[in-house]
């Protein structure tokens, strides 16, 4: 088994390597959103497609979130401090809760203008015919957003990142709102201006679910802030494998936590209370550096020991 020393400059190589992938990651999506955002707008403006027009806007949203993921990720990639003794991976988690906020506000958004142009369409007011440019660029979109969602997703989940997962669910939201507006586009463009309702129709569709996903982000992330416990079935496995450290006669006073991708857990061990004090340290250290092998090396583990009385 690898010493402690050894164990923690592993956790913090690892921490690193961790927050350099996610801001590759970031700063491509930063990019390609920046190229598309602006590609949407003139396509719209050209195309006279006030749809496109408003999907560029929804796109420079994506902004706002790169740059909070960029800045809270690095944050959250440094070690403990006088001020932060846990260290700063909660930073990712107060990041993946404004971008989840920051979906519901866009969604919120969208479903009061998608409301409004129903309202006006059912009225009487002809929506405008869109170009043949608004639709290829609708298509573009889509294709590209949803490559960026997958290859953002696949990366926040093999770095065991909140906030980068949250924000590849943000370039899905803008993929899914230009499936509402491809679709709009296309029932304007082949089907007549009596079908062109379908635009904002399936943009209020998307609105309900981008608030969705932004809902379901949210409340891990909010619970995590708040100092929740861990699932009901990690602190059971955290107990199989405290069990299973030789030496453990019994546990209890179990409590757990997240910081960031970080678990802690806090408990007492009872072990023979005729140890020496070397060895039961040595078994507290084994137990310690077990957890740290199942929960990863950056894990956070705070041990009192007891004499064991039956």
């Amino acid at each position: 088994m690898k010493s402690k020393n050894a164990v923690l400059v592993e956790a913090d190589e690892e921490a690193q390597q961790r927050a350099a992938r996610a801001k590759k990651v970031t700063w491509v999506g930063f990019v390609v959103n920046a190229v598309l955002s602006l590609a949407k707008v003139i396509a719209g403006i050209v195309g006279h497609s006030g749809a496109m027009i408003a999907d560029g806007v929804h796109s420079i949203s994506d902004f706002i979130t790169d740059i909070i993921v960029l800045v809270f990720i690095g944050v959250s990639s440094r070690g403990e401090n006088e001020s932060f003794r846990y260290g700063h991976g909660k930073f990712e988690t107060f990041a993946t809760m404004l971008i989840s906020f920051a979906l519901m506000v866009v969604a919120v958004g969208l479903f009061v203008s998608s409301a409004s142009s129903i309202w006006d369409a059912v009225n009487g007011k002809v929506l405008p015919e869109p170009g043949m440019i608004a639709f290829v660029m609708a298509i573009v979109s889509i294709a590209t957003k949803e490559w960026l969602f997958q290859y953002t997703r696949i990366a926040g989940e093999q770095i065991n990142s909140t906030a980068l997962v949250a924000n590849a669910w943000h370039h899905r939201s803008d993929a899914f709102s230009s499936i509402a507006v491809l679709v709009g586009i296309g029932c304007a463009m082949f089907l007549g201006e009596g079908w062109r309702i379908l635009d904002p129709v399936a943009a209020l569709i998307v609105s309900v679910f981008i608030f969705m996903v932004g809902w379901r982000l949210a409340a891990p992330s909010v619970k995590e802030l708040l100092e929740v416990s861990l699932p009901d079935a990690v602190n059971a496995e955290i107990g199989e494998v405290i069990h299973g450290v030789d030496g453990v006669r019994a546990f209890h006073h179990l409590r757990t936590r997240k910081n960031g991708n970080i678990y802690i857990m806090d408990f007492h061990i009872k072990v023979d209370p005729s140890l020496t004090i070397v060895e039961a340290h040595d078994i507290a250290n084994n137990v310690e550096l077990a957890l740290k092998e199942k929960y990863g090396r950056s894990a956070i583990v705070n041990i009192h020991i007891e004499p064991y009385k039956g």
